[in-house]
């Protein structure tokens, strides 16, 4: 069975190394300022003239209240009227782009991320929407996976009601942890009614997909208190489950300073977590999809996964890898061919520019040969556990084990330890490798040596 994991303590120690997620390669530590909007521009008359989907992202910044583990791109405020000039800016971008792309590209794959997207009043929300439907080709048959993220304590069943109303199928909950203590230790005060709440009105409303995230190795977690949070969970029901390993970066992430080290977890406590919430899950019937993603089995993800059509991008595990991602927003990301941008991270920085009628795009990469080539690699085994070289081979025209001869003996070494198999034709992460998937994969990454390690957070 793919969903297989064989837990393997002693592996896992030896192989939990800092390193990237891999939602792209190259990752965006390689992204550098010589990329600009003309490359953007270039980008997009390729995507027109080849005619490929869409999926859109669009960041919305704001949240009205901190979360102290938080390391996403946010702006704390109580002020809503903040919004507005921050959505004039945001449909100046939308209208920018389109203009460069072919009205009859299809928008397969939608998202709404933030910060809070849920801040926004309803009349915005709206606005949003029609703005983006009068720009991009928005489908109307509720086949595209059109998600958005979700504050509990931001929605109530008549926000539920317009998103579904505005064409939105999918929700992604935030959710975190149970325990009240654990909320308090990082200011987020969410309670269990409030989440189902959220939960009860998606189902009834007839969304199509619920995914609920959790968080393990915040303050004053303990192998218990986190179990009994996953019990609840798993009586919620949802789709898929997303199970972070909080990495503790204070140095880079100024809310983070406001939690109390000395009452996070030890690494053997995160170890057990981790451990327990696995067989949890798979008891209860949820696939491991790979890195921190569960899913039920007839969930698209789990499907793909079995028939190795399974992709990864920004947006993490998703069956819209094929589509251009176009992202809006400050600090959004979009990978058009072979093509990483990204917008301004600074909110005043990316409204000023936009001011003048230019985009805010400030850095990205051009991806080579080489890239392409391990990102192919990479993708095949974060996502599928496996590699036919046959199919490199033929894609590139390249003899694999030639071009990656000097990274044969860590393969083996893995291959000794039970990692991977190393066959004649192929690599197999096999069950004990799982879990470490991406030490797999950090072995083609031809970067990683070049940046310091504690910019990323650890495989396990």
């Amino acid at each position: 069975m793919l969903d297989a994991i064989r837990w393997d303590t002693d592996l896992i120690r030896r192989y939990d190394l800092a390193g990237p997620r891999y939602t792209s390669y190259p990752t965006a530590a390689q992204f550098n300022s010589q990329v600009g909007t003309f490359d953007l521009f270039h980008a997009l008359r390729d995507s027109r003239k080849a005619q490929r989907p869409l999926s859109l992202y669009v960041h919305v910044p704001f949240c009205a209240n901190i979360c102290y583990y938080c390391a996403c791109n946010k702006v704390i405020t109580k002020d809503r009227g903040r919004a507005q000039p921050y959505l004039q800016r945001l449909e100046q971008e939308i209208q920018l782009i389109a203009c460069h792309l072919d009205p009859t590209q299809k928008v397969e794959q939608l998202h709404f991320g933030g910060g809070t997207p849920t801040f926004l009043s309803h009349d915005e929300l709206r606005q949003l929407m029609a703005h983006l439907r009068k720009h991009f080709n928005l489908l109307d048959d509720d086949s595209g996976d059109y998600s958005i993220e979700i504050d509990p304590r931001e929605a109530d069943w008549s926000t539920m009601g317009l998103l579904r109303e505005l064409g939105f199928n999918r929700v992604s909950i935030g959710l975190q942890d149970l325990d009240p203590a654990v909320q308090r230790a990082v200011n987020r005060l969410q309670s269990l009614e409030e989440t189902r709440a959220v939960i009860d009105a998606a189902r009834t409303l007839q969304f199509r997909s619920i995914n609920i995230d959790l968080i393990y190795g915040l303050p004053k977690q303990t192998p218990e208190n986190f179990a009994r949070t996953v019990e609840e969970v798993i009586h919620l029901q949802p789709d898929r489950l997303s199970v972070f390993n909080y990495a503790h970066l204070p140095e880079r992430f100024m809310p983070q300073r406001r939690i109390n080290s000395n009452e996070l977890p030890t690494p053997a406590q995160k170890l057990e977590m981790l451990h327990r919430t696995i067989e949890q899950l798979i008891t209860a019937g949820y696939r491991y999809i790979g890195m921190d993603h569960f899913a039920l089995p007839d969930d698209e993800l789990a499907i793909a996964q079995e028939e190795s059509t399974l992709q990864r991008n920004f947006q993490g595990y998703t069956t819209h890898g094929h589509c251009d991602l176009v992202g809006l927003g400050v600090s959004a990301i979009s990978q058009i061919g072979d093509l990483y941008c990204q917008n301004s991270s600074d909110l005043n920085e990316y409204q000023n520019v936009l001011a003048t009628s230019q985009l805010a795009t400030c850095r990205g990469l051009l991806c080579n040969a080489d890239d392409r080539l391990r990102r192919a690699v990479i993708q095949q085994l974060i996502c599928n556990f496996s590699l036919e070289y046959a199919d490199i081979e033929q894609a590139f025209n390249i003899d694999f084990q030639g071009y990656f001869g000097d990274l044969w003996p860590q393969l083996q070494d893995m291959a000794k330890d039970g990692l991977i198999e190393l066959d004649r034709d192929r690599i197999t992460i096999l069950p004990a490798g799982r879990l470490l998937v991406r030490s797999v994969c950090m072995v083609f990454d031809a970067y990683l040596e070049q940046h310091s390690r504690q910019r990323f957070s650890r495989v396990i």
